[in-house]
């Protein structure tokens, strides 16, 4: 990295921290990363290599939430990427598009704007699709005639070069099942099954990321100035205009030492759902009652600050394989001397570690469940009793979330080539067909809230897991769901037993124990920073102003005011994407 600390401190920029602004020569930019520039590191370059970079300082921020009760009193692992890139450069690789609804959602809730159409205009922009050989589509049956991928955009997007035969049959299952293909997948309509495109670089058959997408290709422009381990503490306002919250300078930390550094435009918060609202609350921007008991006192009265907060959950289900079946799965690499192997395979483009999550389903909930109408009606009866109680703004929502439960496909269910779930182990030299079972479209709200004036101090991160108990409901439905596909060929002639949850779990009664026992994040947080009218729990406007501020803008997942039945990561380069235009006075 070429900036230094006496680069940056006590200087001013046109805008912190936001890069594609600085396509504008006449303007500088700064941007400032809390993690190391970790470049050209195959550890993170290296596909295939899911969950390898948590518990590494140098890699992740190991955050944990407040023990649940619900889970018992269990603090889960909420971890994020650590370095340039974020996030970006540790998730999973998963390209999954939402439905056009979700996204029409943001518009429905008061937003302008921010509806499909834009969103995906804005991926499209995003997106550097390479294609994989027409033979390849037609071994894989990858029929891509009805996708529309942006083939200009500099973050590359493309299928894994190794997918296994077996991938073919647990997608035909899926189908058997009763969740048939999706019609578009990456053109709003994902309803259904489909082979999916990773940040995946077809060509160098490692991880495509934003750095290597946004920072690198632009790393020597004069007037982008990027600061690695420069911890960002708080932004502070002018002096002069004590009506309104003007953004003069952000206090950040580096090297030991506190710096200020000063925007005479603009400052972006990106620091994502879970430490926005922490630098907001920080800067004395939120709810007052917090605020005062922190010792800090409020510059803008904003009680959204660090609400809203919803999540993504996960649990695996596995199935042993048969061993006659054909089906190299990552089991494989518990083998040190195949691990080895495969490594040396890697740069060739073969190999465990060119595969791919690929496999999805999305589905409703009343195309994987008998119990759905009784479900869906306990679920509105709820609502309409306590619709006078909810704060200012969730009942607008719920409507919309109590519609999804009919239509709405935030059933998830992922394929995974080897064992990914608990608590039974697996058994040394077998393979495993696992799935995530993963629920979207969630009542339950959490909150994110500063505890200390140390920045360094995690903010308590509470999800409040099934505060509203339709959540486990359908999760259990989903599980059942699950669990029935060894019933089904292709995949009942590939499997032998159930490996998790296992034959002792039976009941509904169970069932909900278990996933309260084994769930996890998929690190999908969203809404601490709610882009909502300010009288409906609001943090910013629709060009992501930051109400009561003159030039603080939020842009990150936290900003999505309903999450959507999707990975979010494709959603967050768009919403970057229109972000820069709003910026720029283009929109």
């Amino acid at each position: 990295m070429s900036a230094t600390i006496d680069d940056v401190k006590d200087k001013s920029f046109d805008y912190v921290i936001c890069a594609r602004l600085s396509e504008d020569p006449a303007i500088s930019v700064l941007v400032l990363e809390a993690g190391n520039a970790n470049l050209n590191d195959m550890a993170l370059l290296r596909s295939a290599s899911y969950g390898s970079h948590f518990g590494k300082p140098e890699y992740t921020w190991d955050h944990l939430t407040v023990k649940q009760k619900t889970t018992g009193d269990t603090a889960h692992s909420w971890s994020r990427g650590k370095g340039l890139g974020g996030s970006s450069g540790v998730n999973f690789l998963v390209w999954t598009l939402p439905p056009a609804e979700d996204i029409d959602d943001f518009e429905r809730l008061g937003n302008p704007g921010w509806n499909w159409k834009n969103h995906q205009k804005y991926l499209r922009r995003a997106e550097g699709f390479i294609p994989p050989p027409k033979d390849v589509q037609l071994s894989k049956g990858l029929n891509l005639d009805d996708w529309d991928l942006g083939t200009e955009g500099p973050l590359t997007v493309g299928f894994p070069d190794t997918i296994d035969d077996g991938e073919q049959k647990v997608q035909q299952t899926m189908v058997n099942a009763g969740i048939p293909l999706a019609p578009k997948p990456v053109n709003g309509q994902p309803h259904g099954s489909y082979f999916s495109v990773l940040t995946y670089d077809p060509r160098t058959h490692t991880r495509s990321y934003s750095t290597k997408a946004y920072y690198l290709p632009n790393k020597d422009r004069p007037n982008l100035t990027v600061l690695v381990a420069a911890h960002v503490h708080r932004v502070l306002p002018s002096s002069n205009n004590l009506s309104e919250f003007t953004a003069e300078s952000v206090e950040f930390e580096h090297g030991g030492q506190i710096h200020t550094v000063h925007a005479t435009k603009e400052i972006v918060l990106s620091a994502g759902s879970l430490k926005s609202p922490q630098i907001l609350e920080l800067s004395g921007i939120g709810n007052p009652n917090i605020l005062r008991k922190l010792g800090i006192s409020t510059k803008v009265d904003l009680p959204g600050v660090g609400t809203n907060v919803q999540e993504h959950m996960i649990v695996g289900v596995s199935f042993e394989l048969r061993d006659d079946v054909p089906f190299d799965t990552l089991d494989l690499l518990a083998d040190p001397a195949t691990a080895a192997k495969h490594l040396e395979l890697q740069p060739e483009g073969t190999g465990l570690f060119t595969t791919g999550i690929i496999g999805f389903s999305w589905a409703t909930l009343d195309q994987i469940s008998p119990r759905a109408a009784e479900i869906i009606k306990a679920a509105e009866e709820k609502v309409a009793r306590n619709a006078n109680n909810y704060p200012p703004g969730l009942l607008e929502q719920y409507k919309i979330s109590l519609q999804r439960l009919k239509t709405g496909v935030g059933a998830e269910f992922v394929s995974f080539p080897g064992c990914n779930s608990q608590p039974n182990p697996p058994e040394k030299g077998k393979r495993y067909i696992s799935f995530y079972v993963a629920i979207n479209h969630t009542f339950s709200r959490g909150t994110i809230h500063a505890t200390s004036k140390d920045a360094s101090v995690d903010p308590a991160f509470d999800p409040r897991y099934f505060e509203e108990e339709i959540d486990l409901q359908v999760w259990i439905e989903m599980v059942k769901f699950t669990r029935r596909l060894r019933d089904i060929s292709p995949l009942k002639e590939m499997t032998t037993k159930e490996l998790n949850p296992g034959p002792e779990i039976q009941t509904d009664e169970q069932i909900a124990d278990w996933i309260k026992k084994v769930m996890s994040t998929t690190w999908h947080t969203a809404g601490s920073c709610s882009m909502l009218p300010q009288a409906n729990g609001g943090v910013v406007n629709p060009k992501l102003q930051v109400y009561g501020t003159k030039n603080l803008r939020v842009v990150d997942l936290s900003v999505v005011p309903l999450h959507m039945a999707a990975h979010p990561q494709g959603s967050v380069y768009a919403i970057a994407e229109q972000a820069a235009d709003i910026i720029k006075g283009k929109i």
